[in-house]
């Protein structure tokens, strides 16, 4: 066991009493043996400490503070981190059974890899399947062109690139994994694992995915300008696209999933 990389994850958190224990069940509960889980709350008010307080004797560290919010409490989480294998899973998401053990042993396997990714899951507020997350093989000249299909629940990431790229950048609300990923991209190989399914994504109406999908695109486009890209590309037209179709986009979206 030994020999086996530890694997830190860390769970930003932020009154989500409904959800995080099953957030926390879904970490402690892998199989993989060397997990240095971490919580970072932003001083909730509606329990969610109590139920982190369940769990303390199985953390590595945690705390309940006020931040400055979800991209705050990743970066401090990482700086507490001491695995050679970072993940984050949100208060709200879960991972499916086995996802640390597949990513270790696929990343174990495949050292020109710097960031693995699976299938993923989208799920409601009561943990039904919804949905499928449409995952799929990007790179950093498609990323630089709008071409995430990256489910941020399912990846892992070198510990060694986090230390050369991170940490996110906290101006951003959104985007600041999109951001993350271009600027690992330009160093390593991204590999998608299809097939796989590593973990939930959950959508409910107090969720960032629903209630404000509107400042995900203009954040990704200020990335673009940030690094060089041009007005005439593909991410901008998709930009001014999405845009317009936006409100018929999230209308459908809510009645799909029944949001």
């Amino acid at each position: 066991m030994a020999d086996l990389p530890l694997v830190s994850i860390v769970t930003p958190s932020f009154n989500q009493v409904r959800y995080i224990e099953a957030t926390i069940q879904s970490v402690l509960g892998q199989e993989y043996p060397r997990i240095e889980y971490i919580i970072v709350d932003g001083g909730s008010t509606d329990g969610t400490v109590d139920i982190i307080k369940r769990y303390e004797s199985r953390l590595a560290w945690w705390v309940s503070e006020k931040d400055k919010g979800q991209t705050d409490a990743i970066n401090k989480g990482f700086a507490r981190a001491t695995g050679e294998i970072l993940a984050w899973i949100n208060s709200d998401d879960t991972y499916e059974p086995g996802a640390v053990a597949a990513a270790v042993q696929y990343l174990q396997g495949h050292p020109e890899v710097g960031m693995v990714y699976a299938d993923c899951n989208f799920i409601n507020e009561d943990g039904r399947v919804i949905g499928k997350f449409g995952s799929a093989q990007t790179d950093y000249r498609l990323l630089r062109r709008g071409y995430v299909h990256i489910p941020q629940q399912t990846m892992f990431l070198r510990a060694d690139l986090w230390r050369q790229v991170g940490p996110l950048d906290p101006s951003f609300y959104f985007a600041m994994d999109y951001d993350l990923w271009t600027r690992i991209a330009a160093r390593s190989q991204l590999k998608y694992l299809p097939g796989q399914t590593w973990a939930n994504f959950r959508l409910h109406t107090t969720g960032k995915t629903i209630a404000a999908d509107d400042r995900c695109w203009p954040e990704m486009v200020r990335v673009h300008y940030r690094d060089g890209g041009s007005f005439f590309s593909v991410i901008v037209a998709k930009y001014y696209i999405r845009k317009l179709v936006a409100p018929l986009w999230n209308w459908r979206r809510r009645k799909m999933f029944n949001l």
